[in-house]
C-alpha cells in the first residue's frame, strides 16, 4: 500500500496500485488508466471522423501498429536514460511499477505515423492534426497513474497544496508535480478542440500541442526529483526547450506565410463534428 497525504484537505489515502486480481494475474490501476486512455481517444476520434479528409477506418487500421510501438518505445526510450537500474532483460519489460518515457512514445509514434501515411498516400500533417487531439487527455488521465504508483513528485516544498509521501519511516511533503501536468495537460486538450474547428493550415495543430506541450514539461521537469539525467542534464527539459524553440520559430513562420498568401482551407477541408 502506497500512504499518501493531502494536508491542506485533511487528507490520508492509502492506496494499492493493484485494482484486482483475476486468475491469479494482478491488474494494476496504472495499466486500467491506460486503456481507459486509449478507449476514451478512439471515441473522440470516431467523433472527429472525416476532419482533414481522414477516415476513421484508417486510424483504426494504423492504431493497430501505433499503439504497441509507441509503448515500446517509450519503454525504450526510459530504460536508455536509465539504464543504470536494469540489469536483466526481466527488470527491462517489466513496466508493472511504471517507467513509461511520453517523449519516447511520440518518437517511435511518429516514425510509425510516417511511414504509415507514405504507404497509404495520406497527408502527414493532416493525420497528425487527428491524432494530436487526444493526446493531452491521455497524458492528463495517465499522470494519475503516477499518482497510483507514487511516482513523478516533485522537490521537498512547504506550499499550501503540498503532497506528503511515505519515504522509508517518514513522510516528505513534495510539489505534486503529476497533478501540475494533468491540470496542464487538461487544459491543452481543450484549447486543441478549440483549435481543431478553424485550423489555418496543415499542422497547426500539432504544432500548437508541441509548443503548449514542452512549454509546460520545461517548467514542470525543473521540480521533478526522477528525471532522466544526461551527466547533470535533465534530458526531458533539455528537449522540452530544444523543440519548444523550434516549433515556435516554424509556427511563426507558417503565420508570416499564411498573412502573405492566404488560401482558403474550408474548401479541401470536411465539415468536422463537434465534441
Amino acid at each position: 500500500m502506497n500512504k499518501i497525504t493531502f494536508p491542506i484537505l485533511n487528507l490520508e489515502l492509502n492506496i494499492n496500485k493493484i485494482a484486482f486480481t483475476i486468475f491469479g494475474i494482478d491488474v494494476y490501476w496504472y495499466a486500467i488508466l491506460i486503456v481507459f486512455s486509449i478507449v476514451l481517444a478512439l471515441l473522440i476520434y470516431r467523433k472527429k471522423d472525416g476532419q482533414y479528409n481522414i477516415k476513421y477506418e484508417d486510424l483504426l487500421d494504423l492504431s493497430i501498429i501505433l499503439i504497441p510501438i509507441s509503448f515500446i518505445s517509450a519503454r525504450i526510450y526510459y530504460v536508455i536514460f536509465n539504464i543504470q537500474n536494469y540489469t536483466s532483460l526481466r527488470q527491462i519489460i517489466n513496466i508493472k511499477d511504471g517507467g513509461l518515457a511520453i517523449y519516447g512514445a511520440l518518437i517511435g509514434g511518429i516514425i510509425v505515423v510516417h511511414i504509415y501515411c507514405k504507404v497509404k498516400n495520406i497527408k502527414l500533417l493532416d493525420m497528425l492534426d487527428y491524432i494530436v487531439l487526444a493526446i493531452p487527455l491521455g497524458q492528463s488521465i495517465g499522470r494519475w497513474g503516477n499518482f497510483i504508483n507514487v511516482e513523478a513528485y516533485g522537490i521537498n516544498t512547504d506550499v499550501a497544496w503540498k503532497m506528503g509521501v511515505q519515504v522509508r519511516d517518514a513522510i516528505e511533503y513534495v510539489h505534486p508535480t503529476f497533478l501540475y501536468e494533468s491540470i496542464a495537460t487538461l487544459i491543452i486538450f481543450f484549447i486543441l478542440i478549440k483549435k481543431s474547428k478553424n485550423r489555418r493550415f496543415s499542422g497547426e495543430v500539432t504544432y500548437i500541442y508541441i509548443i503548449l506541450y514542452t512549454f509546460v514539461r520545461t517548467i514542470i521537469e525543473g521540480l521533478r526529483i526522477d528525471s532522466l539525467m544526461f551527466y547533470n542534464l535533465r534530458i526531458s527539459q533539455i528537449l522540452s526547450i530544444i523543440l519548444c524553440t523550434i516549433f515556435c520559430i516554424i509556427l511563426t513562420k507558417k503565420l508570416e506565410i499564411k498573412e502573405i498568401n492566404p488560401i482558403d482551407t474550408k474548401k479541401t477541408t470536411k465539415k468536422s463534428h463537434d465534441l
